[in-house]
């Protein structure tokens, strides 16, 4: 398993960012684990999720010996910590550049995301549009904090992935994903140039290629479940 008697189970779902998070972060550090899929969040949810992740009861859980951690970013520290001999070390030694790296992590989950699914995904154009103002505006902080915070380097973490990229690195397919549905690419070459690249230079290590899902496929399943929303709309409307 992972390595001197630990044994690690993911309980997750292949197309969430959340969990890609995670298991970005188990290959990186080079950690054996069960794969554990949960059929569909939406609809049902088993009983071991259930169990494990009972304020929240969602994905991503790691399961380390039997006990639960939950939330993806609690989830890459704690890996961090519980596997601190493993390399790469995804935060920084200095409490200052960690408290950095985190704060940014945070502001990915907390402005980032929310706002760039609003707008593709808002109820009105006005919501739509908002919501892209708001993205514009996440994405021109974020390229000025890799600028500040790379230092020249390749990645967040320097010269190698630190925790930063895994918490961004997560959303990578999603990026190749988003441009096939809606034209728009969060980070392009005009707008973020070194994240653009950036995107490019993570999805090429082969911790990411072995983790990060096809961006088709998850364009197939983002129709489906637009038109299972659909569907489920429509028959609400004629009761």
């Amino acid at each position: 398993m992972a390595g001197g008697g630990d044994e690690l189970k993911l309980l997750g779902m292949w197309a969430s960012p959340y969990v890609i998070r995670v298991k970005l972060a188990l290959g990186f550090k080079g950690l054996s684990y069960e794969d554990v899929e949960e059929e569909d969040v939406f609809t049902g949810k088993s009983e071991l999720l259930l169990k494990s992740n009972p304020v929240h009861k969602k994905v991503p859980v790691l399961l380390h010996n039997g006990k639960p951690v939950c939330e993806s970013q609690i989830i890459v520290q704690y890996i961090d910590e519980a596997f601190v001999g493993t390399r790469p070390s995804f935060l920084p030694a200095d409490p200052y550049e960690g408290a950095i790296a985190r704060f940014w992590a945070a502001y990915v989950d907390d402005k980032l995301l929310p706002s760039w699914l609003q707008s593709f995904g808002g109820k009105t154009e006005e919501e739509k549009a908002e919501g892209l103002k708001q993205t514009l505006a996440a994405v021109e902080h974020m390229e000025t904090a890799f600028k500040e915070i790379s230092k020249g380097k390749p990645f967040f973490g320097g010269d190698s992935v630190g925790y930063l990229d895994v918490t961004l690195g997560a959303l990578i397919a999603w990026v190749h994903a988003g441009e096939k549905l809606t034209g728009f690419r969060l980070f392009d070459a005009t707008r973020s140039p070194l994240l653009n690249e950036w995107v490019d230079r993570f999805g090429e290590l082969d911790a990411a290629k072995a983790v990060l899902p096809d961006a088709d496929r998850l364009v197939d399943y983002t129709m489906m479940r637009q038109a299972k929303a659909a569907a489920a709309a429509a028959a609400a409307s004629n009761n």
